[in-house]
């Protein structure tokens, strides 16, 4: 990779961000295309190439919605793969610094529980975005199959950034898997990943005013000489 590819890669990699107030303007359908397009060059174990996508405009959006603000009032989370049993040490402390960041952006006290819930309820009103992406992988595929997935969204999301979208992945959303694979007529076996929200920032929000740290190389990285 020459040094200008670097960089552009680099520059793509430092400006991206998760959006979490969407304008609501309809992304062209070939723009769409073409995102989607990049994303199938995604590299996959055997190139078994897992994933399914939904990718929802319009009316569709809307009914997905009002379904899922509906149906996560009611009942509880039950995702394809297990959520993290735990944060402790400095995992928890990255996922406390995003989050108190998030709320100090729209002014939410640590101790307003309301306000809280309020605002994390605005995952499943996918922050307004005109369309959402769900993201599937085949069941006897197991982990690695979600794996695989996990390089589809970075294209995805680096692809959003280099056409000027916005992109909120929401692991939120694959809380409810059920409920996706039945409003979307899924077959049992896909097992729901994630959502990505996208569409067109609406740069004006406070809540699109933060921005999250990265740990140094001194944080991650063991050296074996």
């Amino acid at each position: 990779m020459t040094t200008e590819q670097f960089e552009t890669l680099t520059r793509l990699l430092d400006e991206r961000w998760t959006c979490r107030q969407f304008l609501p303007d309809q992304v062209p359908q070939a723009e769409i295309e073409r995102l989607l397009t990049l994303a199938q060059r995604t590299p996959s174990w055997c190139n078994t190439q897992p994933w399914q996508v939904v990718v929802t405009s319009g009316e569709a959006t809307d009914r997905l919605r009002a379904g899922l603000a509906e149906h996560v009032m009611s009942q509880p989370q039950a995702p394809d793969f297990p959520f993290p049993a735990a944060y402790t040490g400095v995992f928890r402390d990255r996922r406390r610094e995003c989050g108190f960041q998030l709320y100090d952006s729209v002014g939410i006290r640590k101790d307003d529980a309301d306000r809280r819930l309020e605002q994390m309820l605005r995952n499943f009103e996918l922050f307004d975005a005109p369309h959402v992406a769900i993201l599937t992988t085949e069941a006897d595929l197991g982990v690695y199959g979600a794996v695989d997935c996990g390089l589809w969204i970075s294209t995805f999301l680096l692809g959003a950034q280099a056409l000027g979208l916005a992109a909120a992945p929401q692991a939120a959303l694959a809380g409810y898997a059920g409920f996706l694979r039945e409003h979307l007529g899924l077959p049992e076996t896909r097992r729901v990943v994630v959502g990505i929200s996208f569409g067109y920032a609406d740069t004006d929000h406070p809540v699109n005013g933060f921005r999250t740290s990265r740990a140094g190389l001194d944080d991650v990285v063991t050296w074996e000489r």
